[in-house]
Parts: C-alpha cells; sequence; structure tokens
C-alpha cells in the first residue's frame, strides 16, 4: 500500500526541461561548445554540476571556471522559470487531492535550492510539500538512490512504500534504486522509448494518474 508520494520536479511539475535546453545552448555556446538540441537531452535529468562536467570533458575551454559555467546556467533557467514557469496538467489537482487524504509528500530534485525554490513559489506549490530535497542535500544525485531515500526518511515511510512520479530515465533509476514503485512520465518523443520499461506505469500526464489503483489497501 502506498503510503506517501515523491515528485521530480523538472518535467513533472514543470516544462522546464526546454528552458534547461536553452540555458545550456546559450552558455555552452559562449565558450566554444554549440549543443544540438538531441545532444541536450542527452543529458536530461543529469544534475546541473555532472553536465557542465561532462561537456568539459568532451571539449574543454578556457577562461571560466566549472563552477561559474554550472551557476551561469541556473541562473538562466532560473529567469525563465520566474518569468514563464506554469505547472503542467494535472499538478495542482493531485497535489490538492493528496493534501486532502493527508498522504505525506515530497519533492526530491536533482536541481539546486535556488532552483527548487524558485519553482515552489513561482508555481505556488510549496505548501503542499512535507519535505523538500535538492541535490546539495545528498553526496550524490541521481541516478543512485540518495535523495529519494532522504526524502523517504524525513517523510518517516519506508522507500517499499514510496510512489514516486518521474519523467527521465534518471530519475527512475534512482527511484528504482531506493526500491520505490514508480510512475514513468515520459517526454512525448520519447513515449516509445525501452528505457522506461524499467517504470511500474507510464502515463502521459498527472491528470491520468487514478488513485485509487495504487492507494487501495
Amino acid at each position: 500500500m502506498v503510503k506517501a508520494v515523491i515528485f521530480d520536479m523538472d518535467g513533472v511539475l514543470i516544462d522546464s526541461e526546454p528552458m534547461w535546453q536553452q540555458a545550456e545552448f546559450n552558455v555552452f555556446s559562449q565558450l566554444g561548445v554549440t549543443l544540438s538540441q538531441h545532444q541536450t537531452k542527452q543529458t536530461a535529468g543529469m544534475t546541473t554540476k555532472a553536465v557542465t562536467e561532462y561537456w568539459y570533458q568532451q571539449s574543454p575551454w578556457q577562461g571560466q571556471s566549472l563552477a561559474d559555467t554550472e551557476a551561469a546556467v541556473i541562473e538562466q533557467v532560473a529567469r525563465s522559470i520566474a518569468a514563464h514557469g506554469q505547472a503542467k496538467k494535472g499538478v495542482h489537482d493531485l497535489l490538492q487531492l493528496l493534501r486532502h487524504l493527508q498522504l505525506p509528500t515530497a519533492l526530491a530534485t536533482n536541481s539546486s535550492q535556488y532552483l527548487m525554490d524558485t519553482t515552489l513559489d513561482t508555481l505556488a506549490i510549496r505548501h503542499y510539500f512535507d519535505a523538500h530535497c535538492c541535490v546539495e542535500m545528498v553526496t550524490k544525485g541521481k541516478p543512485e538512490p540518495d535523495i529519494y531515500l532522504l526524502a523517504a526518511s524525513k517523510l518517516g515511510v519506508a522507500p517499499a512504500e514510496c510512489l514516486v512520479f518521474e519523467d527521465s530515465y534518471t530519475g527512475i533509476s534512482a527511484a528504482k534504486a531506493a526500491g520505490m514503485t514508480v510512475v514513468a512520465i515520459p517526454a512525448t518523443e520519447e513515449w516509445h522509448h525501452e528505457k522506461f520499461t524499467i517504470a511500474d506505469a507510464k502515463i502521459s500526464c498527472l491528470s491520468e494518474f487514478d488513485f485509487k489503483l495504487w492507494c487501495s489497501g
């Protein structure tokens, strides 16, 4: 029986992936690393630090530290979220239902606390969550299970009793490694990709989710 629900953030609560792609293109292009849309999708779900290190290894640059590069990407994404961010379809309705049912709910994101706070405040959904977990709170981000285990601990629930919503293979892998049940919400163009078969279920948006099928005794 599901006793708690944990949400990923980017791609689940907010359609921020295009914002990430644009920010990474802008920042890395200025450093001589030109990325296609396909290439930016390859690193979806990774921490910003890991993405920065990855592209530096592929095409090293000079004149700007990796830390400053990471910060520049995060700042651009934060500005985009604050200006244009909107909750994805079904987000508010599901969060309201979970609150009504008094089910503990957490957020577990590979993003920084700065971006987590920006998103929660822009979407006005902070009050729905009993725990907020960001990448700075763990030693290793997704695909390691650390952040999901932290979320379960904060909620006081066993990992096996947690239901997770994730959009990326990286995040799904992390939640499965934590021993949790996972509902995948793939991007439209990735709907048929076999990598999502590791999830326990697959939906196109949160409004499709039938809570009764998962949370009955």
